[in-house]
């Protein structure tokens, strides 16, 4: 009844599947992702959701060698893809995952470096 929720238990899982232990993230970062997938799908965030942040966001920590190293090439590819993607649309819901990555200090400094970060 008081055990932590549903949504926060289905997040952990998908950091530990990305190679992102739940412990390093602080709780106010997990909860305002998933106030973020709350805010993306207007029923609760389907379960496959999960996993795809995860991946976006182990990637904005780990940086693409150590995430290379933890998930493989393809996963690397795939979250580069996106960054990419996220930065050139600018408003979409992975550019707030990235933002929301560089606003808790988080992002990975060869990241802000490769993209010409700034949360100016």
């Amino acid at each position: 009844m008081f055990g932590r929720s549903g949504d926060l238990r289905q997040l952990d899982a998908a950091l530990r599947g990305a190679d992102l232990h739940p412990a390093l993230v602080p709780e106010a970062v997990k909860l305002t992702l998933v106030n973020l997938m709350k805010d993306r799908w207007s029923d609760e965030p389907p379960p496959q959701a999960y996993p795809t942040v995860a991946l976006l966001f182990g990637f904005c920590i780990a940086g693409p060698d150590a995430f290379e190293r933890a998930n493989g090439h393809e996963r690397r590819l795939e979250a580069e893809r996106r960054m990419d993607a996220a930065l050139e649309a600018g408003d979409s819901f992975d550019a707030q995952i990235v933002l929301m990555t560089m606003h808790a200090k988080l992002i990975n400094p060869e990241l802000v470096e490769r993209y010409g970060l700034s949360a100016d």
